[in-house]
């Protein structure tokens, strides 16, 4: 009985890999994008929200 079942969980077991190691190469080739896409703002001067410490006019803070 056990042969029965074992090519259904080898293939479930490997499409299961296969699946995970696809959501990793693809989070791994999305990084690269946004770090390019990153630099080539940062490069036209546009700033990231968190490099501003404290804002410009403290009374407008309060």
């Amino acid at each position: 009985m056990q042969a029965e079942y074992s090519a259904f969980i080898a293939a479930a077991y490997g499409i299961s890999a296969v699946a995970i190691l696809a959501l990793f190469v693809w989070i791994f080739f999305d990084a690269r994008a946004q770090r390019k896409a990153l630099k080539g703002l940062e490069a036209r001067g546009v700033r990231r929200r968190s490099d501003v410490a404290a804002p410009r006019n403290a009374e407008s803070a309060r």
